[in-house]
């Protein structure tokens, strides 16, 4: 299968917000269309989309503030799961942010989502025993 992986563009919005719906990424609390134009403010060459014939099959946006690298909305469409897609996305954006120097990644996984927790231990991912907390400072809706 011929998956390319590229940094996003702005005509992908559409399909890239349409993706992460439907793989139920999106939370009500967080706005996607402002997610995507805030990563293109900062570090826009780490929001990465995975093709198959031109279409948006997955997606990936890694960041780096200088002391840890995070990932954030991996998906991959259903009709694409299971056939090496997140590994190349993920392999991709690690590769990325090893080239900016970034010594370690953190990323989060929603309680009980073991199927995501057992995809990520196989690349190596391990619970760090930590809590992971959160404010928000800007409510998008």
């Amino acid at each position: 299968m011929a998956i390319n992986i590229r940094p996003f563009c702005n005509s992908d919005k559409a399909a890239l917000i349409a993706l992460w719906q439907e793989v139920r990424l999106t939370a009500p609390q967080n706005d996607p269309s402002r997610d995507i134009q805030r990563k293109l403010e900062v570090d826009p060459q780490l929001l990465l989309v995975a093709t198959f014939n031109e279409v948006i099959v997955g997606s990936v946006m890694g960041g780096y503030e200088g002391h840890r690298g995070w990932i954030n909305y991996l998906a991959v469409s259903p009709n694409f799961q299971r056939q090496g897609v997140a590994t190349k996305l993920m392999c991709r954006v690690e590769s990325d942010l090893l080239s900016k120097g970034c010594p370690k990644i953190n990323l989060q996984v929603r309680s009980g989502n073991n199927s995501v927790l057992a995809f990520y231990a196989a690349l190596g991912y391990s619970d760090d025993d930590v809590v992971g907390l959160g404010k928000r400072l800007i409510h998008d809706n």
